[in-house]
């Protein structure tokens, strides 16, 4: 019949370390996030220029408040 067993197997498995497993478990995390955020882009670092750009210019706008030039809104 079958046993299941742990005092009869080959003889005692340590379990891994703990701050091991956590480390190993951290860094397969952080290869899977680097991997999906990546997925389906050909060329990563004109994507990353573009973020840059697109937060220097949000940052200009948000610092920079309302200009005087451009269009204006009037009502007749």
């Amino acid at each position: 019949m079958g046993l299941c067993l742990p005092c009869l197997g080959d003889g005692p498995q340590d379990p891994p370390d703990i701050d091991d497993r956590r480390l190993k478990l951290a860094e397969a995390a952080e290869r899977r996030q680097r991997e999906s955020s990546s997925r389906g882009i050909l060329n990563l670092q004109s994507v990353e220029e573009k973020r840059k750009r697109k937060e220097k210019m949000e940052k200009q706008l948000a610092s920079g408040g309302p200009s005087q030039g451009g269009l204006r809104w009037t009502v007749s």
